[in-house]
Parts: structure tokens; sequence; C-alpha cells
């Protein structure tokens, strides 16, 4: 994720690091020979009495930037519902470290490890990486059976489930207060299961297919349109033009599925390790923090 401290808009207006012009550089070249193209073929065209208006592309634009506008809305709606699921992962992981301080000081190391090894086994899930040198530091030899399973942040949550009701079972608390650390539980299992629903279900295919369609179509064709009334300026307008439709379409798919590692997606490294700095320093752990995720050079978070 990008996070830059505020530049004078002229300096922002050159900004190359984490915008989306790195990724369409290429096609805004290929649209830039296309516009030569046109203009190298304006005249034979035109002889064959070959003329393509602005009418038709304008109504198309309008049309396009309707269905682009809305896409990069339901893309950043899918962010955003990310960001709120790591934010209510934060929250729970805090009270629950908090009843468990307060109820069972003596049971309170194993379910920070078992709290903290379900952040980062939720990362590792949504991100396809391997978990196994996360939970090996945090479980240590218990780790092999959860990494057997298929589901290892599941198989963490039940273990939570499982310790919660063997404390009642024993007498230790009463009924108002595992309900309480209860709900804390069905607060992760929630946000397992709203982040497994945005990983497995993306945007419809088709929708997105149609839209991709034709914002290429659209600027592959806009040169030879151009051309006759603008002559020498249409590799400009066109690639500015092109820039705009291919900067939104772009963006809209880095923003759909955001637990990836592109530069606009969840910093997730920095939220795990934030998380965990939260719970050890509620242990009084403060010798063994680890070191909070800063900004590189290019300001960007992982």
């Amino acid at each position: 994720m990008i996070v830059r401290p505020h530049r004078h808009w002229f300096v922002r207006l050159f900004a190359w690091h984490g915008s989306v012009l790195p990724d369409i550089s290429f096609r805004l070249f290929l649209n830039l020979l296309m516009s030569l193209l046109a203009l190298w073929l304006l005249n034979w065209y035109e002889t064959l009495g070959i003329r393509l208006t602005l009418a038709p592309f304008s109504l198309l634009g309008v049309s396009i930037a309707v269905f682009l506008g809305f896409r990069n809305s339901v893309c950043f709606a899918r962010f955003s519902e990310a960001r709120h699921f790591f934010g209510a992962l934060l929250i729970a992981c805090r009270t629950l470290q908090r009843q468990v301080l307060a109820l069972f000081p003596d049971e309170a190391p194993r379910i920070q490890a078992l709290l903290l090894a379900f952040c980062y086994s939720l990362k590792h899930q949504l991100r396809r990486s391997d978990p196994r040198p996360d939970l090996e530091r945090l479980l240590g030899a218990d780790a092999e059976w959860v990494l057997s399973r298929r589901s290892p942040t599941n198989m963490l949550h039940l273990q939570l489930s499982h310790w919660l009701a063997e404390q009642r079972r024993q007498g230790k608390i009463s009924d108002l207060v595992w309900s309480n650390i209860d709900e804390s539980l069905n607060q992760l299992a929630a946000v397992l299961g709203g982040c497994e629903r945005l990983a497995s279900m993306p945007v419809p295919f088709a929708y997105g297919l149609l839209l991709h369609r034709t914002v290429y179509l659209f600027c592959t064709l806009l040169p030879f349109a151009l051309a006759p009334d603008l002559h020498a300026m249409t590799p400009l307008v066109s690639m500015f033009i092109s820039y705009t439709f291919l900067s939104l379409d772009t963006l809209a798919e880095e923003l759909e599925m955001p637990f990836g590692y592109q530069n606009n997606h969840l910093p997730m490294d920095a939220i795990c390790a934030n998380i965990e700095i939260s719970l050890r320093e509620m242990a009084g752990e403060e010798e063994t923090l680890p070191t909070p995720l800063r900004p590189d050079v290019h300001y960007r978070l992982t």
C-alpha cells in the first residue's frame, strides 16, 4: 500500500511509484504507434471513402466512463470491506487478550500465541503463501498438526473455541463471561469468513471482460477518428484519453483482489506486525516486540 505525505500539486503530477502508469506504459506506447499509423494512412483510407467521425466515439466514451466508474466503485468497496475486516481483527484480538489476561493470566501466553498464529495464518491463506515459518515461530511443535490441515486458520479458531468450552465445563467462568468471550470468537469467525468470501468471489468475469474488450477496442480505433481533425496533435490527444481509460481499468483490476503485494493492496504485513506489537505489549513483553514496519524509500508498506 502506498502511504505518501502531502506534496505540492505540481510534484504529484510527476509521481511515478504508486501510480498505474508503469503497468500501462507499454499499452500507451502501442497507442502511440497506432496514432502514427493513422496519420500515415490518413490520405490512403480517405481516398477509399472511409472516414471515422468522433460522434460514435463520444457516445461510446460516455458509456465506458459510466461503467468504468461503477466497476471502480465496486472494486474500491471490496478494498474498503477488506480493510474493515482487518480492523475488526485487531479489535477482536485486543478484546480477547484483555479478557484472558484478566481472567486466566496463566493461560494468556498460549491464547496469545493462538491469536497471533490466527492472524498470520489468515494473511498467508489470503496471499496463498507458506505459513510455516510464522506458525512454527509462534506455536513451536504444535504447528505441525495445524499445518497438516486443509484450513489451518479455521483449525486455530477451533482450538480457541475448544479452550473456551473447557473453561466452561470446569466451571471456571459463568455463562455471562462465556457469552462475552464467545462473542469475540464469533468476530474472528466473521473476519475469516468475510475475507474468504472476498478472496474466492471476484467481480463476475464476463462483466470485467466486456469492459476490458470495449476499452481496448475504443483506444485502438480512436486515433483513426481523431486524425482527420487533429492531424499532428492526434498522438498526444489519443494517448491522454487512452491513459484515462486504461488507468481506470487497471486500477479496478488491482483493487478487485486487495490481499496481494501490489502497490495499492492492503499492507497486511504491517497490520499483522501491529497486532503482534499490541498483544505482546498488553502482556508486558516489551523485550520481544517486533520492529514496526515503516514505509520504504518509495513510501510503500507490504
